[in-house]
């Protein structure tokens, strides 16, 4: 019967070693070579495929910025014609308030000329 005999550190190692040695071989050997005509098409598909999407990405910031430019240009227009239609609505109670003065001044002149003419009247009777 053999006897057991236990491998110490350095053996261990150096067996783990050779194991990944022997892994990377394997993956090695499955791995195409760079100027593999397969790679190649793949490699230039992944690059055409990054092209389009910087190229749609770069559309989508473009028609982004106009929509931003677009919005804000609506908005300065929303604020002028609430600007103008306040102004307006200002300048038609500042002349409906000088109507209402005008009137009340008109009629202040009237009962003042009535109130001469009464008073005329007395002093003619007097007489």
């Amino acid at each position: 019967m053999a006897i057991y005999k236990e491998k110490n550190f350095a053996e261990r190692r150096q067996t783990a070693m050779d194991a990944k040695k022997a892994l990377l071989e394997k993956v090695k050997a499955k791995m195409p070579a760079a100027d593999d005509p397969a790679a190649v098409a793949r490699r230039e598909e992944r690059k055409a495929i990054a092209e389009a999407r910087a190229q749609r990405e770069a559309e989508r910031l473009r028609l982004k910025k106009e929509k931003a430019e677009q919005d804000a240009r609506e908005k300065a227009e929303r604020e002028a014609a609430a600007e103008a239609a306040a102004k307006a609505e200002a300048e038609a109670k500042e002349n409906a308030e000088k109507d209402m003065v005008s009137r009340l001044l008109a009629d202040e002149a009237e009962r003042k000329a009535k109130r001469d003419a009464r008073y005329a009247a007395r002093k003619a009777r007097q007489r």
